[in-house]
């Protein structure tokens, strides 16, 4: 096994449930847009690509043939670790929610690790029995659960639900998201306090949401984290200037990681820190 130690796994997430061109026109929608913006990531250093997809009205959604639409433009010209979010948004069945990665192989998924308010607006349910249904068809599919928490009882959910075999004995991977009303809020010592609960063998990364962005990134860093950046979480490069585009933070990103003496992550050294085999050579038949 390489070394990589040295390595930051650097996730792009483009879309998200929320943003529209009103907050950022070069926030991209359609699913040609959205596969473009990923290659355009993918060239500029981007890891991995964490997809969601939206509706003929540009409203969240689970819609599978959005989704394949998406992972059918991106895997022929990228080799980019395909991420599929099981969340787009609130209410979904649970086959809807699941059919995605179900079909569509990708190396990691979603896994939203509780329920939680939203933002002032609903409920972001996330039912026990669901969380347990989702971990066994992420261990049938092979699919690597990316573990969010938006506070630490959502650590907590995670390790019980691995004590009791509905998550894949061994390292887990954990996304840490701060700064959402309802969760833990974006701050360094929120997140010093996070990252001590998860076990000393999980893969980790966390992301500050809106003007969190920047502290939490570059205590990441510190800390030895994996990075995420892109519009689902922030349409600001800095206070009052839009981003022009997500290569633009994706570019920050990969400078941030040069300037702390490491290294980011290519798709395949990605996939050998999760544990993930290749899935876009094995749907490409190579």
């Amino acid at each position: 096994m390489s070394d990589l130690s040295n390595k930051v796994m650097l996730t792009i997430a483009t879309t998200g449930a929320y943003p529209v061109k009103k907050h950022n026109p070069a926030v991209p929608l359609d699913p040609p847009e959205i596969a473009e913006d990923i290659l355009a990531c993918a060239e500029a250093g981007a890891s991995i690509c964490h997809i969601h997809v939206r509706d003929d009205e540009h409203k969240a959604s689970m819609s599978f043939d959005k989704f394949k639409e998406v992972v059918d433009a991106v895997r022929p010209h990228s080799n980019i670790v395909i991420n599929l979010t099981t969340s787009g948004g609130t209410g979904w069945p649970d086959d809807v929610r699941m059919k995605p990665f179900q079909v569509l192989h990708p190396e990691v998924a979603s896994f939203d690790c509780g329920t939680m308010n939203w933002q002032r607006t609903g409920i972001f349910e996330n039912h026990p029995k669901f969380l347990e249904k989702l971990g066994t068809e992420m261990q049938k599919h092979d699919v690597k659960p990316e573990i969010e928490v938006f506070d630490p009882g959502m650590i907590y959910n995670a390790l019980d639900l691995q004590k009791r075999g509905f998550l894949k004995p061994g390292p887990l991977h954990f996304q840490i998201v701060m700064g959402v009303k309802g969760g833990i809020d974006a701050t360094v010592d929120n997140l010093v306090w996070m990252h001590s609960l998860l076990p000393k063998d999980a893969t980790w990364g966390a992301v500050g949401i809106g003007h969190g962005q920047m502290p939490i990134m570059l205590a990441t860093l510190a800390m030895g984290g994996h990075l995420r950046v892109g519009m689902e979480d922030n349409v600001m490069m800095k206070k009052g200037v839009l981003a022009k585009n997500n290569v633009e933070f994706v570019k920050r990103a990969v400078d941030l990681i040069h300037l702390a003496g490491k290294e980011v992550a290519t798709p395949d050294e990605a996939r050998e820190i999760l544990g993930v085999e290749n899935k876009t050579k094995i749907a490409l038949g190579k």
